[in-house]
């Protein structure tokens, strides 16, 4: 029965009393009533319209985990373009070149356009006992990517989707997502560390605050017999790092490196890439080379290589320097040397005037312990 309408069993239209004009609000009293209190008359449009206001609210849009196929690749990157955190390794491109382009992901889909607030990718990949989610090669951060619209800011929500998903994760954050507060039950955090240098001074500046040993090192360069160089062609490097050390890195499969070639091929035509050379002057013979990747307000010292004859020349640091020397003075701009836990390759680091930037890795296992060993 609506408000307004008053017939009910054993009561008649004609003893009840009349108005000149029916509210909507407040029903007629029933006869016999007690009379009613006078009451401030309702604004006007009635009952809902008199009502104190109250702040409008949002809720958050639920999360959502996307299989690859269903993954938007335009709105992927549009979103990690617009993201807070600078990670040149979440990219479209890096993911499918460096994953066989197998990765899932979380995102906070963004309700007025179709897109995402916000994402978590996922790179998985098939194994016997099940799938897994960890971290592809030559990729040292992924984690949570949110913009200024994103509603969901802890990545324990987005692991929370992942449960019953994968036999093992290992999944390492990017440097500007906090050590996470809380974790889905099962999950591990730990510290790791790479070295940042602002690029935004003069290069007199950063020259500055190299340690002295590497000042005097430069101001010799002439007797390195050294030709610095910019390249095109990644396979040579790769083919030295193979020779030099290839054997030497754990984990490092042949197919890693074609992969690598692959997102090389894939950012060059973007304008990401900076591929550095040293030579011989005298014979050509390549002695050392760098590959930077240069992404938003981020450049990636990602690949290096050089032969003992390189290293004896001093070429790594004539490298590194020349790259600090072309960026220098760009406002926002910092060098990620993308490494930091081996105490050698640290203090190499630091001697530029680098710092330490921690970054936090997560893993969970979920695989009977006889298969632990496995990777």
């Amino acid at each position: 029965m609506r408000m307004g309408e008053f017939g009910r069993s054993g009561a008649s239209l004609q003893a009840l009393p009349v108005r000149e004009k029916s509210s909507r609000c407040h029903p007629l009293p029933r006869p016999g009533s007690a009379p009613r209190r006078a009451r401030k008359p309702p604004a006007p449009g009635g009952f809902f319209c008199a009502r104190p206001r109250r702040p409008a609210t949002f809720a958050a849009v639920p999360l959502r985990y996307l299989t690859h196929s269903f993954i938007d690749r335009d709105a992927w990157d549009d979103c990690v373009a617009a993201a807070e955190q600078v990670v040149p390794y979440a990219q479209a491109a890096w993911l499918h070149a460096l994953n066989d382009g197998r990765w899932d992901a979380v995102v906070e889909p963004d309700p007025s356009n179709g897109g995402y607030l916000s994402l978590l990718p996922v790179p998985t990949q098939r194994r016997l006992w099940g799938r897994e989610a960890l971290q592809p090669p030559f990729t040292q951060q992924l984690g949570l990517l949110t913009t200024a619209s994103s509603q969901h800011r802890e990545a324990g929500e987005y692991l929370a989707l992942l449960a019953g998903e994968f036999a093992r994760l290992h999944l390492q954050l990017n440097d500007g997502d906090p050590r996470p507060a809380r974790l889905p039950t099962g999950w591990q955090a730990a510290e790791r560390l790479t070295y940042h240098l602002p690029l935004d001074l003069a290069y007199e500046n950063l020259y500055l605050g190299y340690c002295a040993d590497y000042r005097r090192r430069l101001r010799q360069r002439e007797k390195a017999n050294l030709t610095l160089a910019e390249s095109v062609d990644l396979a040579p490097l790769v083919h030295l790092f193979q020779r030099e050390k290839g054997a030497g890195v754990g984990g490092m499969k042949p197919e890693y490196y074609q992969r690598l070639l692959r997102l090389y091929d894939a950012l060059r035509p973007l304008g990401q890439t900076l591929l550095l050379s040293a030579q011989a002057a005298d014979t050509g013979e390549l002695l050392a080379g760098a590959l930077f990747i240069r992404y938003r307000s981020r450049l990636v010292y990602l690949f290096a290589a050089a032969t003992p004859a390189g290293k004896k020349a001093a070429a790594p640091l004539l490298l590194l320097d020349e790259a600090i020397r072309r960026h220098a003075g760009t406002p926002g701009l910092v060098l990620d040397f993308e490494g930091g836990m081996i105490p050698s390759i640290a203090r190499f680091f630091a001697n530029f005037g680098a710092r330490p930037v921690p970054y936090y890795t997560l893993t969970q296992t979920t695989r009977p312990w006889y298969l632990t060993w496995m990777r």
